[in-house]
This record gives structure tokens, sequence and C-alpha cells, in this order.
């Protein structure tokens, strides 16, 4: 989860997060490297009175400036291509799960293992436990095992929401009337959390999303005693 003061993304659980972060840093990388080229060129025509009084045109510094950025472009556009195929494959999941938002809160059905459905409502601050997390802690969490490809469906009751969980790389919008789904792979056990990222109204801040990772001898466990 994010933590106080952090600046940069939080720690990813998931492949398709890692992708992400990694497109970040490569984009970011050849952002730095034109920052510090045009900089330096820009203080070197500056500072330096060197003039050619003779130049009218130049075909070859026009061919060069626009050859590069168009390279530049390639290389930032094949990764993003890339990962963009990544978010959509959905290959054989094991465990669908479907979530529908409501004003203000989530609910969620296991309907394809048991069925079974149940409401996940954020904690009021009077009731959290020591270690829970004031606006982030839930009722109700999403018990899911790790290392499994898990399917979502979204949808939503009433208005516009967003389903949206950082550390795993996953943003889904919960839109009325239609389901839209995603799917991802948790790497460790953990609790995961997550908020709606879309303006539904008034309470729209405290309809947080948790997911808890746990092996699958557990899950298994867990299924059978409820």
């Amino acid at each position: 989860m994010a933590t106080w003061a952090s600046l940069g993304f939080q720690d990813a659980n998931s492949p398709l997060m890692e992708q992400l972060i990694f497109f970040h840093d490569h984009t970011l990388m050849i952002l730095t490297m034109i920052t510090v080229m045009v900089m330096y060129m820009m203080s070197t025509v500056l500072t330096n009175k060197l003039i050619n009084r003779y130049l009218l045109e130049e075909q070859t510094i026009e061919l060069i400036w626009t050859i590069v950025p168009a390279v530049i472009l390639v290389f930032l556009a094949l990764p993003s291509l890339r990962i963009l195929y990544l978010m959509d494959e959905i290959n054989k999941p094991l465990i669908t799960i479907k979530s529908i938002g409501h004003q203000w809160y989530w609910s969620y059905e296991y309907s394809d293992i048991k069925n079974m459905e149940f409401d996940s409502y954020m904690k009021p601050t009077n009731e959290l436990e020591e270690g829970e997390f004031r606006l982030l802690d839930v009722d109700n969490r999403i018990i899911l095992p790790m290392n499994t490809q898990i399917r979502i469906l979204i949808t939503a009751a009433d208005v516009l929401h967003s389903w949206a969980i950082p550390s795993l790389g996953i943003k889904i919008d919960a839109t009325p009337g239609r389901l839209n789904q995603g799917s991802f792979i948790m790497n460790r056990p953990g609790l995961m959390f997550g908020q709606c990222s879309e303006i539904c109204g008034a309470n729209h801040s405290f309809m947080p999303i948790v997911i808890e990772s746990i092996p699958k001898s557990q899950f298994i466990n867990w299924l059978k005693s409820n």
C-alpha cells in the first residue's frame, strides 16, 4: 500500500504491474536523455559567440530532427502496445469473481465456485481494531489465492464507479448495465488496498477495496468453512 510521503509506485504484486513499472522507468530514461540534450544545446547556443552568416537553409538538420523523434516514438510505442496486449489477455482463469459497485460500497459474488455473495463496507473509525487502516479497511475482504489466474467481472448498480488496485496494476470502470472484465495474478500473500477511482457521489472516498492474497491450501479451507 502507499505509505506516508511515498512519491513512487506501490510495490508490484502482479506481473502486469511489474511491466508497467518497467515501462515507466524506460520512458523516464528517454525523457531524461532528451531533457539533458536539449538543455546542453540551449546552454551552448546561448553562451558561445559563434555565428554562421552563410546559414540560410539546412536540410540535413531538418532531416535529423524529423527522424530522431520518429525513432524515439517507436521506442515508446512498441513497449506500450505490448503492455496493452498483456492487459487484455485472459488465459484460462481458474476463478471468476464478480464485483458490483453501489453508492457507496462494493458487493462480490463467487458464483463459479459456490453460491456465495457478500457486501464490503468501509469500517468506521470507531470499529477499527489494532493494526487496521483508517479509511482503507473493510468489514469483508476479498479472499483470493496467490499464483492463480483470476478473472474479475465488474459492473455497477447505480452510477459510474471504478474498481482499482494500484499494486496489481488494475483499474476497470464499473458501468451500469455493462460487464467489464479484467484478469490478474498475485505473486505473494498479503493485503492489497484500492479505492473507487471514479467520482460517484458524496461518499466516493469511502468505498475502499481490500484483497487478501493467501496460499491455495488456505483458500480451499476458507471455501469449506463458508
